[in-house]
């Protein structure tokens, strides 16, 4: 028998099938996704997301505990190990050494990252006031403008851009004439040459 070609024909390599999820729900399918084409265009027209910019003038974060700890446990490192200067080495060995210590010996460290971690709190009060402040002058500025330039200027700008757009189409036009001018000519010079 010949296969039949019309709306009734499906095509197996192009029907959807349905499996079961792999989560615990009984009875809920999903439908396979088609691999093709589609999707590797929707995986290369994701754009990544642009961070904003930092501001250079915010406090930093502080340091954890952990990092307050690391910052004593480099020094003391880097004179029992010299020659050692790979960064990943005082990692690890700053690490091995924080998870052995006890609770009473990381308690100075917690109270110097507990005391920064206040002092961080009482700059970024003080920082978010400048940039409120900042804000809003920021804003009585831009209705300043948007006043000034709802006012009389946008008569003279309607005339500037009538007068610019004449002139386009004017020197436009002048172009094209002396384009033609000269077509005829060298078209009458051609002909006499004959």
């Amino acid at each position: 028998m010949k296969p039949t070609k019309g709306k009734g024909a499906v095509k197996k390599d192009t029907k959807e099938t349905l499996k079961p999820a792999e989560d615990k729900r009984v009875g809920k399918r999903k439908a396979v996704a088609k691999v093709g084409k589609s999707s590797k265009r929707q995986a290369t027209k994701a754009k990544p997301a642009k961070p904003a910019k930092k501001d250079p003038n915010k406090p930093k974060r502080p340091p954890s505990a952990f990092f307050v700890f690391l910052e004593e446990f480099r020094k003391t490192y880097k004179l029992e190990h010299p020659n050692n200067k790979a960064v990943s080495a005082v990692g690890k060995a700053g690490g091995e050494k924080w998870k052995s210590l006890s609770r009473v010996e990381k308690a100075p460290y917690e109270a110097k990252a507990a005391k920064r971690k206040s002092e961080y709190e009482k700059l970024m009060a003080s920082y978010n006031k400048k940039q409120e402040s900042v804000d809003e002058e920021v804003d009585e500025e831009s209705d300043r403008s948007k006043s000034e330039v709802s006012g009389e200027d946008d008569d003279k700008s309607e005339e500037v851009s009538f007068l610019t757009c004449f002139l386009f189409t004017y020197y436009c036009r002048i172009g094209t004439v002396l384009s033609s001018v000269a077509r005829e000519e060298e078209e009458d010079d051609d002909d006499d040459d004959e």
